[in-house]
This record gives C-alpha cells, sequence and structure tokens, in this order.
C-alpha cells in the first residue's frame, strides 16, 4: 500500500472523502508488510519521519507532541492518584512517554498487537520510543482485549491510542469494547481514548457519547489541533465510573515549572480547560447543556497555572 507518487505521500481514505493530505518526501526508511497491516515509514521534507499505517498517518515528529500529551495528560490529571495505567495501542512509544512522566504512575501495562510497530518505532522515532525502556512499563505483545478479560477491576487509567474505525481497528470504537475497558478499571477509574475529527465524524462521535454515557456516570469529548491529522483536528473520548469526576478542571493543576520539567510543549492546564470548550455547531450535537460547554469552568486554571 505504497501511495508515494512523484517524491509526494499521499494520504487518501474512505473516512474522508474528497479531500487528502500530502507530504514531500525525502527518502523512503522503511516499507513492509506486517503480520496485521503495511508499515511504511518515510522521511518528510518538513514533518521529520513519518509512521503510516495502512496508508494513513499515524504520527511525524514535528507534531506528534500535540496529540499524545493531551490523550494522555487530560485522564491522568483528572484522576485524583492514577497509579496503575493500561495502554491499549500505542506501538509508537509516544503515550507511554507521557504516561510515565506522571509522579504518580508506579506501573504501566501496554498491550500492543503488532511488535513490527515497536520494532520499526524504536529505530526511526526514538525519541517516543526510547519510553519503552522504563522500568515502570510491563510490555504485552498480543490482543488488548483478552488481556482487560483477564484483568478485571485493576487500572485507575486506561489510554487507548488506536488507529481510525477501518478494519480490525472498528472493534475498538464500539459499546462492547467500552464495557470491557468498564470492566477493566477500578471503581473510580477514568478512561481515555482516541475519538475521530468534529468536521469528519461528528454522527460516529455523537453515537460513541450516547452509548458511553449510558455505561458510565460521567463522559465527554475534548479535541486538540495537529495538521498531519485529517482537517487538523482529533478528539478524545473520556469517561469515569466516579460521578463527581469533572473532566474540565483537573484535580491536579500543572505550574510553569512543573511543564518545563516534565518537557511538556503542547499541554498546560489551560489548555486541559479549554480542550472541552467546543464550536457551536458541535456543541449542539454533542452537549446539551450550554454549561458543560465551559460556561462556568476553567475561570482560574485557564492562566495555564502558577510556578
Amino acid at each position: 500500500m505504497n501511495k508515494i507518487k512523484d517524491g509526494w505521500f499521499g494520504e487518501s481514505n474512505q473516512l474522508w472523502p474528497g479531500q487528502a493530505m500530502s507530504l514531500q518526501v525525502e527518502n523512503v526508511l522503511f516499507h513492509e508488510k506486517s503480520k496485521y497491516q503495511d508499515v511504511l515509514v518515510f522521511k518528510s521534507k518538513t514533518y521529520g519521519n513519518v509512521l503510516v499505517l495502512d496508508g494513513v498517518i499515524q504520527c511525524t515528529e514535528r507534531d506528534e507532541f500535540s496529540y499524545q500529551e493531551m490523550l494522555a495528560h487530560i485522564p491522568l490529571n483528572s484522576h485524583p492518584r492514577p497509579r496503575k495505567v493500561l495502554i491499549i495501542g500505542g506501538g509508537d512509544g509516544g503515550i507511554l512517554r507521557e504516561v510515565i512522566k506522571h509522579p504518580d504512575v508506579e506501573r504501566v501495562d501496554q498491550c500492543e498487537i503488532d511488535d513490527k510497530v515497536i520494532e520499526v518505532s524504536k529505530q526511526y522515532l526514538p525519541k517516543m520510543a526510547e519510553s519503552f525502556s522504563s522500568p515502570k512499563l510491563h510490555l504485552h505483545v498480543g490482543d488488548g482485549f483478552e488481556y482487560m478479560k483477564a484483568h478485571q477491576g485493576q487500572y485507575d487509567v486506561i489510554i487507548t491510542d488506536s488507529s481510525d474505525p477501518v478494519g480490525p481497528a472498528s472493534s475498538l470504537f464500539q459499546k462492547s469494547y467500552y464495557e470491557l475497558m468498564k470492566s477493566a478499571l477500578k471503581p473510580d477509574g477514568i478512561l481515555a481514548c482516541q475519538g475521530e475529527c468534529l468536521w469528519l465524524h461528528l454522527e460516529l462521535i455523537k453515537g460513541m457519547l450516547e452509548f458511553c454515557r449510558s455505561l458510565f456516570p460521567v463522559s465527554d469529548y475534548a479535541y486538540t489541533t495537529i495538521p498531519t491529522y485529517p482537517s487538523g483536528q482529533i478528539g478524545f473520548i473520556l469517561c469515569s465510573k466516579n460521578p463527581d469526576t469533572v473532566f474540565q478542571e483537573p484535580v491536579r493543576k500543572l505550574s510553569h515549572k512543573e511543564i518545563s520539567k516534565m518537557n511538556l510543549k503542547y499541554y498546560n492546564t489551560g489548555i486541559h480547560c479549554a480542550a472541552f470548550v467546543l464550536p457551536e455547531f458541535a456543541r449542539k450535537v454533542l452537549q446539551s447543556d450550554p454549561v458543560l460547554n465551559g460556561d462556568s469552568y476553567c475561570t482560574e486554571t485557564i492562566v495555564n497555572g502558577k510556578d
């Protein structure tokens, strides 16, 4: 599945009809079919090394941090003490890199079904994949569904870093998967999952939030900006078993010193709060209560914390 033509990689997909993302290619670093998917890595002219799975960009060295930081730190900073974390997917190591920065995290279990993604990331995306050497990590190469079935009620936070809902990944966007995650969480546990794009998948997001709200007392949608994802935006579905959770108000507010120490480039307390403020076209579909759109939250924390 090589989409490189005349020195350009072009990303087209049925999930975003009528549009495509293109990056100029300097040279192909790796291209091979794994047991599960087509794996491509190329060096781009302006975004560094790029990981592509089944023809879809997963991450680039230039902008990956906005996705990794937000998907990791929003749920971690919404939980009072996230000691034990499970990551499903995330074979590039980016989510893991962010999770192990959190001072309360003592153990991280990670399930990645395709060891080829881990292998390739270690070689070509070392700033992310160096996290695989962390002593906090217990890596399991295999099926995350089966792993969670065998580890009920054990996790404070579960993070799913998945590709788009096409082919095998489609099961990660269904109610049965969220039921399984719920059973693997502790009584006050929180989950966060890749939640697709407001501009392209609003009805899909609406359906996911509807079944999440039937399973959890608290569910919400946040988003980040990232230029190499379709339409430059990607979201996150967040759910909590604790009815007192308010995702818009993080329980741990990072100071500027903490942000610098953790080497964060995108996430701060203000942007955590702002990530839940939806544009009006999306709010009307996803939220019935305007208060949930930030009208009464973040008045103090929007200044990005204090030293």
